[in-house]
């Protein structure tokens, strides 16, 4: 049986948009995928279909901060790579990012083929390379262009795949969430340009509990004192105790998700469950948006931040997201819990 090699050294949710070109990879359970992540995606690795293994290395030109670029740290890398005992490699990477550090990292520990996307001349470092053009454009889902990376090293998905994220083994939470409907509101972010305001959070748990919802707020460990704040006396907190499995469960009982974009967004569609998206424009949202649920984007995407990738907002007061009232919030989410398209949708609908 062949072993492959998929990298996709970011963070959780971009190792989740991934998932569907590890099934294409997989094929039909013919090849095993070794997943290459990052410290902070390998947990999402776990989760997905047709990943038989997961190793994980911070690499210096993505992890923030980036750990020093010695023989050692590399030596790790070939060492990893070695012992995963793999002849082919797909890196996967946003159209900001090279594939070429990594592929030489690989050739060095003797991966035979190498497919991946480059605006650079590639030379001997890749045996397939996309070059972005009218045949693979930067604006388009970022799991449809890991799609096209796969398919272009000779992986298609298998008959009968959807192309929509997935994830596996997604617990019972019962016990932690209670019987009955609910939201969930997810208000951290790794990036602090993407987060809406706690208090508006806050209000939002609020306006839907005095509306008849049941609301849990989410958060990792460190988010603790966030999450016990926005959920004051209306929500049922649970930061920091669940791991991303478990989160994968309570998001996949919720009738909404409401978050901003960051990794939660993605494993929310990857169970299925809409979201209302409070999405800073510091990234596109054709790009990065939740794929393949019915979303509700809010926020202003055509505010002074669009497209600075920045970590922290650039623009006095946040605008893009300050804007958006718990108001529009509890609006959008009902519209999803009902199934009522918004009004951007119907007009593209209609004028499709």
């Amino acid at each position: 049986m062949s072993r492959v090699l998929v990298a996709r050294l970011d963070s959780a949710g971009d190792v989740l948009l991934a998932g569907p070109a590890v099934r294409a990879v997989a094929g039909q359970g013919d090849r095993e995928v070794v997943m290459l992540c990052g410290p902070q995606g390998a947990p999402a690795a776990a989760l997905l279909p047709g990943v038989t293994n997961v190793v994980t290395w911070a690499a210096p030109w993505i992890v923030d901060p980036p750990p020093a670029v010695t023989a050692e740290h590399l030596q790790e890398l070939h060492d990893v790579v070695v012992g995963a005992d793999v002849d082919r490699a797909v890196i996967l990477t946003s159209f900001h990012q090279s594939p070429l550090p990594l592929a030489l990292q690989l050739r060095l520990a003797g991966v035979e083929f190498i497919a991946g996307a480059s605006v650079d001349f590639a030379g001997s470092l890749l045996d397939v390379r996309l070059k972005p053009g009218e045949d693979f454009p930067e604006d388009q889902p970022e799991t449809e262009r890991a799609l096209t990376i796969a398919r272009a090293a000779g992986y298609e998905l298998p008959e009968g795949d959807s192309g929509l994220l997935r994830v596996r083994d997604v617990p019972d939470v019962t016990e932690l969430v209670g019987t009955g409907p609910y939201h969930v509101v997810h208000p951290g972010a790794a990036v602090p340009a993407r987060a809406w305001p706690a208090e508006r959070h806050r209000a939002t748990v609020e306006l839907l509990a005095e509306s008849g919802h049941r609301v849990v707020v989410t958060g990792g460990p460190s988010e603790r004192d966030l999450t016990a704040y926005v959920a004051g006396e209306h929500g049922l907190d649970l930061g920091g105790r669940t791991d991303l499995r478990g989160l994968a469960g309570i998001l996949a009982g919720a009738e909404v998700l409401i978050s901003g974009n960051t990794g939660p967004a993605h494993l929310s569609a990857a169970v299925g469950t809409p979201v209302v998206s409070l999405f800073s424009p510091v990234v596109p949202a054709l790009r990065w948006a939740p794929y393949g649920v019915p979303v509700e984007l809010l926020g202003d995407q055509n505010a002074p931040c669009r497209g600075t990738r920045a970590r922290n907002c650039p623009v006095p007061g946040h605008p893009c997201l300050a804007g958006v009232l718990p108001e529009e919030v509890v609006e959008a989410v009902e519209r999803l819990a009902h199934r009522v398209p918004s009004l951007s949708s119907r007009r593209e609908k209609r004028n499709a």
